[in-house]
């Protein structure tokens, strides 16, 4: 009979496209049994209360499934997302592939970036929402839309007080559904 090898609680674990982690409530992760109710028996390590939480989630698409932000806009703020991604803004997080640039040596500052017609667009557009939002509403859409930081983070880097963040991001997913059309 093989042997069956247990996965540790913090562990992620894949569910289709998801990759799902047990994360435990309140978050001092100490381990505690269960109460054992009669006729039941006991689990061992697994944490008296805890939570399946998919790392493959947007902080978005959380607010929507629960209820926190609507249809419009989940689509306004995807539609920023699309953009920023379109343009290619994110950082590199692996190696430039592209050929070296000409030259005499083998080392030296590459050619100039010749972006397609496709991101000059993007870029243009993901701006022109920016500059829409203003100093106060681009910091939270950046944040939480583009970079993907979950709202008490971006709360804490901001310094505003907690809860504050859905506020003025569903306050700039408003006008970002505006500036995009979107009906509703």
């Amino acid at each position: 009979m093989p042997k069956i090898k247990r996965r540790s609680p913090d562990a992620p674990r894949r569910d289709g496209p998801r990759l799902l982690a047990e994360r435990p409530l309140p978050r001092d992760g100490t381990l505690r049994p269960e109460p054992v109710r009669p006729g039941e028996s006991r689990r061992k390590g697994r944490l008296a209360r805890s939570v399946t939480v998919n790392l493959a989630e947007s902080p978005l698409s959380w607010l929507y499934a629960r209820g926190h932000v609507s249809a419009r806009q989940f689509d306004a703020g995807e539609q920023l997302r699309r953009d920023f991604e379109s343009a290619q803004l994110g950082p590199r997080v692996t190696m430039q592939w592209d050929a070296p640039p000409p030259g005499r040596t083998a080392r030296g500052a590459p050619a100039a970036f010749d972006p397609t017609e496709f991101q000059l667009s993007a870029k243009g557009r993901f701006d022109r929402a920016m500059e829409l939002l203003g100093p106060g509403l681009e910091d939270i859409a950046w944040r939480v839309l583009c970079a993907g930081e979950g709202l008490k983070s971006a709360e804490g880097a901001l310094g505003w007080p907690a809860r504050a963040g859905k506020l003025v991001l569903c306050i700039a997913l408003d006008r970002l559904a505006d500036h995009y059309r979107l009906p509703g």
